[in-house]
């Protein structure tokens, strides 16, 4: 079997509510919340970034491999915001796990698609029996100018995944598949702080469009139906969109209920179906179907079905870190974002 043999997740501790800052923006609250269906979101410490994240949620990753001492022959890192414009966030996280230098390092950026990127890169090359493990990452510190949408939703976090091949693994991955096409829904150019976007237009055509394309590939590869699986986690920039997905689909809350985190932590970007995940599966049992679908603006998606084999949450679970938080107000998000110097 090919799958995950490790997995963590980390999310930043500190959080702003909504309210917070439609507060200071003379919004209404609740208009937001509704709209968005987002409550708060996680902001990262000074000390936080992409690498410190995504070291420590492969940290995590580490504590529950079913497999003793892989080989890990390949890290790749995708974000969207990675702490050097030339200087490989990869390497940094390699040589902190002690996994250097007999090892493939890359950073990947395909906006919220790079982490599940890494994963399709990483499985194709065991099953090309290139290397026996590798190191799939997801991890990144969002970015919304002030005022913009985005400040609502803008999240920081990161997931770790080690896959491997075995007769033991966490769980098998069934079916990959992919889509992509040139649709500039959300970009950010070289030198730019803050993203851009096209508003509505980055529903249609780009997240609803590509979202249903993947599921819509990857059922009728496997043969399975929305309702054979226990648990589904699609792309969450807002709560809104992945349940106008739902509801096309027939898919229920209770499948929803552990991989729909962003109205609590935000969208946490290229972490967000990588979090999703690692949450399911800290409540998955034995027989468990899970379909995955992320989302990346430019734009693409990837989609995978998993079979739970062997349940094993990591020492820190992604309810841990939901669960310990601290609320700040707005003059400390901007501090800790690194708006304005102490």
């Amino acid at each position: 079997m090919i799958g995950i043999i490790g997995y963590g997740s980390y999310i930043p501790m500190y959080r702003i509510k909504t309210e917070t800052i439609a507060k200071i923006w003379g919004e209404d609250p609740e208009r937001i919340e509704q709209g968005l269906g987002i409550i708060e979101k996680s902001v990262p410490d000074y000390d936080e970034d992409t690498v410190s994240m995504a070291i420590q949620a492969a940290i995590n990753a580490k504590s529950n491999l079913v497999v003793e001492n892989p080989s890990i022959g390949a890290v790749f890192v995708g974000s969207e915001s990675h702490p050097y414009v030339v200087k490989s966030s990869a390497s940094i996280v390699a040589e902190a796990l002690g996994i250097t230098p007999e090892t493939l390092a890359a950073d990947l950026e395909f906006a919220c698609r790079a982490g599940t990127a890494g994963m399709v890169a990483i499985y194709g090359m065991i099953k090309g029996d290139l290397i026996s493990a590798g190191l799939a990452i997801g991890s990144d510190t969002a970015q919304g100018r002030p005022a913009d949408a985005l400040e609502y939703s803008a999240g920081a976090g990161a997931g770790a995944f080690i896959l491997g091949k075995g007769k033991k693994v966490i769980a098998e991955i069934i079916a990959t598949y992919s889509v992509t096409t040139d649709t500039t829904d959300f970009w950010r150019r070289e030198g730019m702080r803050y993203p851009s976007h096209g508003g509505r237009f980055t529903g249609e055509p780009a997240y609803f469009k590509h979202i249903q394309m993947a599921i819509e590939g990857i059922l009728k590869r496997t043969g399975y139906k929305i309702e054979d699986f226990n648990h589904v986690i699609l792309h969450q920039p807002n709560a809104k969109f992945p349940n106008i997905v739902a509801k096309r689909y027939n898919i229920t809350n209770e499948q929803l209920r552990h991989g729909l985190l962003v109205s609590v932590i935000g969208n946490t970007y290229s972490a967000a179906t990588m979090i999703g995940l690692a949450n399911v599966l800290d409540n998955s049992k034995k027989g468990d179907l899970i379909l995955q679908v992320s989302f990346g603006s430019g734009a693409g998606a990837d989609a995978f079905v998993y079979e739970v084999k062997n349940p094993s949450p990591p020492r820190f679970t992604t309810s841990y870190y939901i669960n310990r938080k601290t609320y700040i107000d707005y003059a400390t998000y901007l501090k800790k974002k690194r708006m304005i110097i102490k």
